[in-house]
């Protein structure tokens, strides 16, 4: 069924728009959200781990918004026109928030740890705090700011020991901090679009001009890559679960709670993808990567809490 375009949501102006249109604090249920969302990405790192043992940076950054597109796509409430207008902020939200992380995260995974890439999404509030004061043109409130800044110093932790120690990886890292940088752009892209069109349709169309942006670099990645069952199996899970169920979850959540709120998973998602590169790929954690992740927590708990306070 297709949604009223009536709906002019989107050509609001952003500051009307990414704060969200709930005002209160986190319930139980925004937590569980967040936590169950948080769970599902911060499994991501591992599962490109996996998918590119075979698969080449370019097969897996088009496979998995591909399959994501066509997950969300076969829910017939996901169809929807998009008003002509909207098409230029539904291109810059899938090549900030979409096409573009996955593409450079694959990347960066060929050259840094599944733990680092995951303990650097750790910088999501931080960056989409900044970028949503400049959209804004507001200051954060003296508790956003005290979150930010205890965020800061739980960053610095978690990334202290393997940062000083990755020499010639510093190109991944680098990567790895762009693709952060576009989440936090797209962010503030993503709010006024869910409230128009929800989230299904909002992921669905994301995901379908990534997958069109991605294409080229899916063909060419082809003669670089194999079928070996692991890798497109860690491949299915990722695109099929991660990109395109849980992705369209978060979407909704952005619409909700606002950019800056919503971004406060990337304080949870480090816990996971350290936990699973230590279990699963034998990967090192030092005890201050431990602290990092106690302060980032409560860095996130202050940031999520509403700006007039």
């Amino acid at each position: 069924m297709s949604h009223d375009m009536s709906h002019d949501a989107p050509s609001r102006s952003l500051a009307e728009s990414v704060e969200g249109t709930s005002r209160q604090n986190f319930g139980l249920t925004d937590w569980g959200q967040l936590a169950a969302t948080a769970l599902v990405f911060g499994s991501a790192f591992l599962w490109i781990a996996l998918a590119l043992r075979s698969l080449s940076p370019g097969i897996v950054g088009f496979g998995r918004v591909a399959l994501g597109g066509a997950t969300v796509a076969l829910i017939p409430a996901a169809r929807c026109a998009v008003a002509k207008r909207d098409w230029s902020r539904f291109a810059l939200a899938a090549l900030f928030g979409q096409a573009g992380p996955a593409l450079l995260f694959a990347l960066a995974e060929q050259r840094i740890p599944s733990a680092v890439a995951g303990m650097l999404i750790a910088g999501v509030p931080i960056a989409t705090a900044i970028v949503t004061a400049f959209f804004t043109r507001t200051l954060p409130s003296p508790t956003r700011v005290a979150g930010l800044a205890i965020g800061l110093v739980g960053i610095f932790l978690l990334t202290l020991p393997s940062l000083t120690s990755l020499g010639a990886e510093t190109v991944g890292v680098l990567m790895a901090i762009v693709a952060v940088a576009a989440y936090a752009v797209a962010a503030n892209l993503f709010a006024p679009l869910q409230q128009t069109y929800g989230a299904l349709p909002t992921n669905m169309w994301l995901l379908i001009i990534s997958s069109v942006m991605l294409l080229p670099f899916g063909i060419a990645g082809l003669s670089d890559s194999s079928f070996e069952w692991l890798p497109v199996v860690a491949l299915l899970i990722l695109g099929i679960i991660g990109t395109g169920i849980v992705w369209t979850l978060f979407v909704a959540i952005i619409g909700r709670v606002g950019a800056v709120r919503a971004a406060i998973i990337g304080y949870m998602v480090p816990i996971v993808a350290l936990l699973l590169g230590v279990l699963v790929l034998d990967e090192s954690v030092e005890p201050i990567q431990v602290v990092g992740v106690v302060v980032a927590l409560l860095g996130g708990y202050l940031v999520s809490r509403f700006r007039s306070q």
